[in-house]
């Protein structure tokens, strides 16, 4: 596709640098940018600050025009805009091409495109998959729902014999939807209860997930899990018509991993069923695991003070997470939980939380309430606006041997910007604390 003078509309600037990119390539391409967003300035103050510098790219944030949908040629649609958004309509009504960034990518790529999806374990996975890759000297990439980075910039690096790792969530997937392709290399990890506050039911969302192979061919590959949802395994069988490859956790029970919980044999199965599909040996993929250290916000070992182990887990957005979470620990944990609600069965991870903490600090938002009402009060040491304060009183009451974990099993917002905000508020506490 040639971009060259084309009139191109960014919507969602967003907060983590993916918007401020994609302006900036369609700007190198020779296309008239023009990026809107519904927050204001001081909410995207990084990137507005960097995009200021191009004064042939306009800005319209603080709320959408009707007429940017109108006259742009081209809208590149953040993930977290809802495809029925009444802008999106607008430029439907007149016949403007809609997309987003990974499935364009992926319909103008001459590299190998490999998409993990699921529930959980899609960053670790994908992750893991490139170091194995780069482990094996081969030409990889990562990209797709990964903080930091960016896909259509790839276009000019990539070649016919590289690998382009992609994480993908479901509404990253609609985008595939849209151009009717599939990644020619397809991984599910798992499917769990999720953005239940977005989508009408699970249905709505595994069908948004089925993306990742649903126009594939038949000399394309799926890679499932023998581990997941028996009911969601038939299903995927039954529909894709690629060719399906296995694995289960039981399959690396002999590796060597740094990596926190019996659920990330599940993801270092994955990443090894791939690599041994595309001709890497057991031994090279052996080592590459044994040196792969675990990804920030997910059960990252932060600290160890006066015995007490601090544990980031913010990525932890919802319940199942908080779940294996505190399975993956045999010490008592105090625990600090709650947030902002996506609609999503708190119950099992309540009784969880009963049998593993000694105490649970909660972190103010709409899932809270219903979290308190599962919890006996003996357990609950309060509700709290600040993360500090949860922090701080959790050590007071830490002995030595004990884990203090943030697995919030819920959303970020209100409180923080993000998850990530929000672990990195947490790392900033307990590198002050003193013993």
């Amino acid at each position: 596709m040639n971009f060259k003078n084309k009139k191109i509309l960014i919507m969602g600037l967003g907060v983590i640098g993916k918007g401020l990119k994609d302006a900036l390539f369609f700007y190198n391409q020779g296309a008239k940018v023009t990026v809107t967003d519904l927050k204001d300035e001081s909410k995207l103050q990084e990137s507005v600050n960097e995009l200021k510098k191009y004064s042939d790219i306009k800005l319209h944030l603080d709320g959408h025009l009707e007429s940017d949908f109108k006259e742009n040629d081209i809208i590149i649609r953040n993930p977290a805009v809802p495809k029925n958004s009444k802008f999106l309509n607008i430029a439907r009504e007149n016949n403007k091409e809609i997309f987003m960034e990974d499935s364009l990518f992926t319909k103008l790529t001459k590299a190998k495109v490999v998409g993990i999806t699921g529930t959980r374990g899609k960053t670790t996975t994908s992750t893991l998959i490139y170091e194995i890759l780069k482990y094996a000297d081969l030409d990889v990439y990562l990209s797709g729902n990964v903080r930091g980075t960016v896909s259509l910039p790839l276009l000019d690096k990539v070649q016919e014999d590289s690998y382009v790792i992609l994480e993908l969530s479901s509404w990253q997937l609609q985008g595939f939807a849209d151009e009717k392709i599939s990644p020619q290399y397809a991984v599910i990890t798992n499917i769990y209860e999720d953005h239940l506050n977005r989508y009408k039911g699970m249905g709505e969302y595994v069908n948004d997930k089925k993306n990742i192979y649903k126009f594939q061919q038949e000399t394309d590959f799926l890679f499932l899990s023998e581990d997941m949802n028996p009911e969601y395994l038939a299903d995927f069988q039954n529909e894709a018509i690629s060719q399906k490859i296995y694995f289960s956790k039981k399959d690396t029970q002999n590796y060597k991993t740094n990596l926190i919980g019996s659920h990330n044999l599940e993801n270092i199965a994955a990443a090894r069923a791939f690599a041994l599909k595309i001709g890497i040996d057991e031994e090279t993929i052996k080592k590459a695991v044994e040196n792969f250290q675990s990804i920030e916000f997910r059960l990252e070992k932060i600290k160890e003070l006066e015995g007490i182990i601090f544990i980031n887990d913010s990525a932890s957005t919802a319940p199942i997470a908080g779940i294996k979470a505190l399975n993956s620990f045999e010490e008592k944990v105090l625990l600090i939980a709650g947030g902002a609600s996506k609609d999503l069965d708190l119950d099992n991870f309540a009784k969880i939380i009963k049998k593993k903490c000694k105490k649970v600090a909660l972190l103010e938002g709409s899932d809270t309430s219903r979290l308190k009402e599962l919890l006996p009060e003996d357990l609950i040491l309060g509700t709290f606006q600040n993360l500090e304060s949860a922090v701080k009183i959790l050590y007071k009451q830490a002995e030595k041997g004990d884990v203090i974990l943030l697995s919030p099993g819920s959303a970020s917002f209100g409180i923080f910007k993000n998850e990530f905000d929000r672990g990195e508020q947490f790392n900033k506490i307990v590198d002050k604390l003193v013993a």
